[in-house]
């Protein structure tokens, strides 16, 4: 196996990620931060928390697989939630994602708050670590 995902008795016990991703060996893809525009441009979802992740979960899938991966390959994420965004909304983040991961063994995950995004209107941004068997 060229990889592998787990969370070690002796760390908090994680909810919705591993702690540990482990790549022996293989191909690395980086994926840049996505957001919630589609292939135009145009903002997806504006004003609606839910439907931008799950734009946001889509460009990740159409990025790891134009590497020739899949979203089953990734193994940790990084998340910039805007301060604007209600915590009580992050659990439909988790609802989106937990569509689009492999729940069983999820990747390493970063959820990060920030006062902003690049452009205005953007309430999420994931980036993403892949990693493929040779």
């Amino acid at each position: 196996m060229s990889k592998e995902i787990f969370s070690p008795a002796t760390l908090p016990p994680p909810v919705g990620y591993s702690h540990i991703a482990k790549v022996n060996k293989g191909t690395l893809i980086y994926l840049a931060g996505q957001v919630s525009s589609d292939a135009s441009g145009k903002l997806v979802g504006e004003g609606d928390f839910e439907a931008q992740a799950e734009q946001v979960f889509r460009n990740l899938k159409i990025a790891v697989e134009a590497a020739g991966g899949s979203l089953a390959d990734i193994v940790k994420l990084n998340i910039y939630l805007v301060a604007e965004v209600d915590q009580a909304e992050v659990p439909k983040l988790r609802a989106v994602r937990d569509r689009y991961v492999n729940v069983a063994k999820p990747p390493a995950s970063t959820l990060v708050v920030v006062s902003r995004l690049a452009r205005p209107g953007w309430l999420v941004e994931i980036e993403a670590v892949a990693a493929l068997d040779d």
